[in-house]
């Protein structure tokens, strides 16, 4: 069985048909969707979810857009919400400084305090990079965010980064982008890193591979990350799907 181990199945795309998405996704061979948060209000969706599907889980946290909401009050409440039994990380959090949509220093701030707060309750964090790969890395290796390990999710950068984090106690997830033709970096990374360092994502509704691109992602499609990471291995898509959803099941302490 195949894990997504990232998407956003509250988000408003799936407001009608989220019932039947899921259906798609069991007949894929998805097995378990891990449902991330990105702001307050989406992660209490997503553990709404989590309580409800017995096959969904979910992670909270404050993704950098919006960093400027997070305050004393708010982590507070994020720290309840984790306390869920079904909340397996904190996520998504990070920097992303191709949209800034809060400033580079908050988005620091933010960062670092959801870090701390997922050590504090001893789970994974799920990274958001976008445009920001050193400052990502100098806040991990500073504030050892990587304790309780982490992913990096839908990662696009290079070789040595990929290894930098994976000795911080990574792992290195790949999404829809590793699809495209003209991915060569992924291409690359997801061929020589160490297996065990894997997950497969779908960052749905978002990044949905070929041959579906330009429509809305879903996590069925995982499938399809998974056979490009099969190719690229020169292994069995079972195999690869074994792997992944032991990795999966790793890094979140998960039992199923």
């Amino acid at each position: 069985m195949l894990i997504d181990s990232h998407a956003h199945l509250q988000d408003r795309e799936y407001k009608n048909d989220l019932d039947k998405v899921l259906e798609r996704a069991a007949q894929a061979g998805v097995g378990t969707i891990i449902c991330i948060g990105f702001d307050y209000p989406a992660s209490q969706k997503a553990v709404e979810l989590a309580n409800s599907k017995q096959n969904v889980y979910a992670a909270v946290g404050i993704h950098p857009h919006d960093a400027k909401t997070l305050d004393e009050q708010m982590l507070e409440k994020l720290y309840n919400l984790a306390l869920n039994p079904k909340v397996v990380a904190i996520g998504e959090i990070g920097l992303d400084y191709y949209r800034n949509l809060s400033p580079v220093e908050q988005q620091k701030k933010a960062f670092v305090e959801q870090i701390k707060l997922a050590q504090e309750l001893k789970k994974p964090v799920v990274i958001h990079d976008r445009d920001a790969h050193q400052d990502v890395l100098d806040i991990i290796k500073k504030e050892k965010a990587g304790i309780n390990s982490g992913v990096m999710h839908c990662y696009s950068g290079q070789m040595p980064l990929a290894v930098e984090l994976i000795k911080e106690g990574f792992y290195i997830s790949f999404a829809g982008p590793l699809t495209f033709k003209n991915a060569k970096k992924s291409h690359e990374v997801a061929q020589k890193i160490n297996l065990e360092r894997i997950l497969i994502e779908t960052d749905c509704p978002y990044l949905t591979p070929e041959p579906y691109r330009g429509k809305r992602n879903e996590p069925a499609h995982v499938k399809l990350v998974a056979q490009k990471l099969a190719e690229l291995r020169n292994k069995e898509l079972e195999e690869i799907a074994y792997i992944t959803s032991n990795n999966t099941k790793r890094v979140f302490q998960m039992d199923s």
